[in-house]
């Protein structure tokens, strides 16, 4: 009997209760297995929002082992189940690594599929084309595509992420890749031996189905994706790292057009209608007029640091001549009409360009949606670099998934993340996700923050709007690094400071320490280097970076003891996506500050001092070079946010922290957060 309820107990609850047991499945199959309360009472949730229906919200602390938690109640479901991750890379992850073990230790028949966007796909007719396009030359595009040839004979899925070598950087991914815009569908030679379509039949015959939140998002903007047939098959929808949701759905719920997007379809073009109907039209000559005018309006911006964003409240983005900006727009979309017109004419000669027919008509469209006003509630702007994004977003996805929701009423959705919000209804990510009726949980980590961790907020660094605080940052960093030799993550707020505290460290660490920064090599490369650390005699490593770094990297063990974070991650209020917020809730009459700037702040803190604390064993400080923390009466709330380290008081027990961290080793029990291993 449920004692709360009086009600009986689900089977399931049961089932899911006897595997996490001392003695259950889970404790006979991975070795160093033992019960931990939060992963059971996470599971036990799972379970129950299974078999009951309805939204669960769990925040699952770092070690939890919330992957087995969510899995294994929904794999003894039997029922058909969906997962949605926040990367490929987890993606991966997931289905190639704790699905088989799961099913192995479970004893479980089951079929798994992997799903991914179209362009992680090879597309065997595009790799033909691009084989007939690019030059039979010794160059380093000529020898990938010759990779990517010989490869393609072998590969049963057809996923890019098997290819060594390629990835989605690689000026060759998008030629042996499809697009929605590009693809002929049914009409194509190689449908029969189409890996996008393939994996679409695979994951329709499956039991459980790994996405990825691109994927979910890209379908319920546009229906394409091959989630449409699956999704109203599926009785369980799980969304891992669900902290990326709302962002990851912004790209896809609005919209957006670049003039790389444009050159693109210049170049495909180019290539497409040459050998199909080059001697009935001057392409060369139709297609120039949309080529100068991308360039055209790329050129109004000018000069612009990467990074750059215009807002765009008026009829034009802030800085650009209302007149001139029309204008722009009108031409380009008066080319791509040109063009369509023609292409109209001969698109019943081939699928290719019947395809690039209504590829045209849709960048024109698309260009005079955007020369028009923007329509309900909505931001825009203008991401500038080398080339120009023009964005249109919904200020939160939540209308788009409690309409998802509401679609299938029974059906049972989880939504979990290490870090989801600062308060115990979790309405950081509940309120923009539209999920304020959810149910909600909240397990804490099972580390010993107190025993394997420290907070140190110095006092004396200057402020974090003063010009010398990244060098006064950096000479801290410097110093406490080669007390530790290396074993350092600093994690930056701005590009500028990156580049500010990563120079400096550069300089005063030549010949020590490696010092890693974020953006001179690849990141997977930047990270396998930096957990190697000072292996084998080499150069301990201090790892600077910022952005995606502040989450989803696992760096156990010695090889990371000290986090540093340069100032408190606000966001930043010129951001037009940020700003729309923030007046949103001032003119509903409450503070920006308080519910937007603050809960954000708190967050992003949270997931930075996570990559501090990987398993039972590790130790390690955290440093937030921001006197703020500690000096304001905010600074409580961000505190209470971060997990319940010792404080340092002073420099002097800062130090002598560092000194214990850098004794050697003491042997540890091996424990992870993984209940498996």
């Amino acid at each position: 009997m449920n004692p709360s309820t009086g009600a009986a107990e689900p089977a399931l609850v049961q089932q899911v209760r006897a595997a996490f047991a001392a003695d259950g499945v889970l404790a006979r199959a991975a070795d160093h297995y033992r019960p931990r309360q939060g992963q059971i009472d996470m599971a036990e949730a799972v379970a129950r929002t299974i078999v009951h229906g309805g939204a669960l919200v769990v925040e699952a602390g770092t070690g939890v082992g919330k992957t087995f938690s969510y899995l294994v109640p929904a794999l003894l479901s039997g029922e058909r189940v969906l997962v949605s991750t926040a990367t490929k890379t987890l993606q991966d992850q997931l289905f190639g690594r704790d699905l088989p073990r799961l099913r192995d230790a479970l004893g479980l028949a089951l079929r798994a599929a992997l799903l991914k966007g179209r362009g992680s796909y090879l597309c065997l007719h595009r790799m033909r084309q691009a084989g007939q396009a690019l030059a039979r030359e010794e160059t380093a595009a000529w020898r990938t595509l010759t990779a990517v040839q010989h490869w393609a004979t072998a590969t049963r899925t057809g996923d890019l992420a098997e290819l060594a070598g390629l990835d989605e950087r690689s000026p060759v991914t998008p030629l042996v890749s499809s697009t929605r815009e590009n693809c002929l569908g049914g009409d194509c030679p190689d449908f029969q031996g189409c890996h996008v379509y393939r994996a679409r039949r695979e994951a329709m015959a499956a039991d459980v189905v790994v996405v990825n939140h691109h994927l979910f998002f890209a379908d319920l903007a546009v229906r394409e994706s091959g989630m449409a047939e699956l999704l109203p098959t599926v009785r369980v929808a799980i969304f891992d790292e669900a902290h990326q949701l709302n962002e990851t759905g912004l790209q896809f719920l609005g919209r957006q057009l670049g003039t790389g997007q444009l050159l693109d379809f210049v170049r495909d073009a180019l290539a497409t209608v040459r050998p199909l109907a080059g001697g009935l039209v001057d392409w060369q000559a139709e297609l120039e007029p949309v080529e100068r005018s991308a360039r055209d309006l790329r050129m109004l911006a000018g000069p612009a640091a990467p990074g750059t964003q215009l807002r765009w409240i008026g009829p034009a983005p802030d800085g650009l001549d209302a007149a001139e900006w029309s204008e722009a727009l009108q031409k380009l979309a008066a080319a791509l009409l040109r063009v369509s017109g023609w292409l109209d004419g001969v698109a019943d000669m081939s699928p290719d360009l019947a395809r690039l027919h209504a590829r045209a008509g849709a960048l024109a469209e698309r260009v005079a949606q955007f020369a028009a006003a923007g329509v309900g509630d909505v931001v825009r702007w203008v991401d500038v670099g080398l080339q120009l994004r023009l964005v249109e977003a919904p200020l939160s996805i939540g209308a788009a998934l409690r309409a998802q929701l509401a679609q299938q009423p029974g059906r049972a959705y989880v939504f979990t993340s290490a870090t989801l919000g600062d308060d115990a209804a979790l309405r950081w990510f509940t309120e923009p996700c539209g999920l304020e009726e959810a149910e909600i949980l909240r397990v804490d980590s099972p580390f010993d923050y107190a025993r394997q961790a420290a907070l140190y907020v110095p006092r004396t660094l200057p402020r974090p709007a003063d010009a010398a605080h990244g060098g006064a940052v950096a000479a801290l960093v410097a110093d406490a690094a080669l007390r530790l030799g290396g074993r350092t993550l600093v994690l930056t707020t701005t590009l500028r400071a990156l580049r500010t505290i990563g120079q400096a460290l550069q300089g005063q660490l030549q010949g020590q320490l490696d010092v890693l920064v974020q953006g001179q090599m690849a990141r997977q490369r930047i990270l396998d280097r930096f957990r190697e650390g000072g292996q084998g005699g080499g150069a301990g490593c201090v790892l600077v970076a910022s952005a995606s770094f502040w989450e989803g990297v696992d760096v156990p063990g010695d090889a990371l003891q000290l986090v540093v974070i340069d100032k408190l991650p606000f966001p930043p209020p010129n951001d037009p996506l940020v700003e729309a917020r923030a007046q949103q809730i001032e003119q509903a009459g409450g503070s920006a500050f308080k519910e937007y700037f603050l809960a954000e702040a708190a967050v992003a803190l949270k997931q930075g001092a996570g990559r501090l604390i990987r398993r039972e064993s590790d130790r390690g400080v955290l440093v937030v070079g921001d006197a703020r923390l500690v000096q304001m009466g905010y600074g409580k709330r961000l505190r209470a946010a971060l997990p319940p380290m010792r404080q340092l008081q002073d420099e002097a027990e800062f130090l002598q922290a560092l000194e214990e961290l850098a004794e050697p080793a003491v042997t540890r029990p091996s424990t992870t957060d993984r209940p498996s291993a």
